[in-house]
């Protein structure tokens, strides 16, 4: 990689203990493997399934994550939320109204190189919170300011509302990775003006499941429309995600490579 470039590794919706194990083993590596300059990791997912402690967090920086982002998950453990008031490295939806926390930061890597992460959180299938698109754009006009290397985890259900978002900030950012189905798609890409994208980074965590969860759960779930308690399921772990290179100068994504790694 050029000294005119950063590589950026985004890991994908970290899974309870399998998904943090395997992180732990390979990542190491992985930094190596692709000169990582910053590494983002979704991790709203990362307490058994649902939902993220102080702890945890803690674990995930002290194995080499830098800043995690969130998303409707962010939520579940209430003691959490007083934790996001304390930390710029552990992002929570920007969109969510007057929420606890902070929805973007500016972290410093090599040569002291600014770099502006935003979470955002989708409303098609989701709950009705502000405007993606709205509050997104302004926090990029406001980080641009700063930074021309500008990374964007768009949490969301629907692959038009990612897409449509990528292309409407496209040239904007350096990169949109969409997050929250865990399941990864095949169609990493480098839009026009120079921002990288896919829709979903997918699932760090167990594949022998549904969604990361015990499989008879979840079919007990959708036969008998009954609530049921998830276990997280064990078989298959793998890592997914991203690695995005990017143009130090013009802020512009170079090259986008999809991890799918047992």
């Amino acid at each position: 990689m050029s000294e005119k470039s950063l590589s950026i590794l985004f890991i994908a919706d970290i899974v309870g203990k399998p998904g943090l194990d395997i992180t732990t083993a390979l990542l190491p590596n992985l930094k190596k493997e692709y000169h990582i300059d910053l590494c983002i990791a979704n991790g709203e997912n990362a307490d058994k399934g649902n939902g993220l402690t102080e702890t945890l967090a803690r674990q995930f920086f002290s194995i080499g994550i830098d800043i995690i982002t969130g998303g409707n998950h962010t939520w579940s453990n209430f003691a959490f939320r007083h934790y996001l008031d304390t930390s710029k490295r552990v992002l929570r939806p920007l969109n969510y109204p007057d929420a606890p926390g902070t929805g973007s930061t500016v972290h410093m890597v090599r040569d002291n190189i600014p770099v502006g992460i935003i979470n955002l959180q989708g409303r098609t299938f989701l709950y009705p919170i502000d405007c993606p698109f709205k509050t997104g754009h302004e926090e990029i006009i406001r980080l641009r300011e700063r930074t021309k290397i500008i990374f964007v985890d768009f949490h969301a259900e629907a692959t038009a509302e990612k897409m449509a978002f990528a292309w409407y900030i496209d040239g904007k950012v350096s990169a949109v990775v969409g997050t929250h189905t865990h399941v990864q798609t095949a169609d990493e890409r480098l839009l026009p003006l120079g921002t990288a994208y896919i829709t979903d980074a997918g699932m760090t965590g167990p594949f022998d499941s549904v969604i990361g969860m015990d499989a008879q759960v979840a079919i007990k779930r959708f036969m008998t429309m009954l609530p049921e308690k998830y276990r997280i399921a064990t078989s298959n772990i793998r890592f997914c995600g991203v690695v995005v290179e990017i143009d130090i100068a013009s802020g512009k994504a170079n090259k986008i490579i999809r991890l799918n790694l047992p």
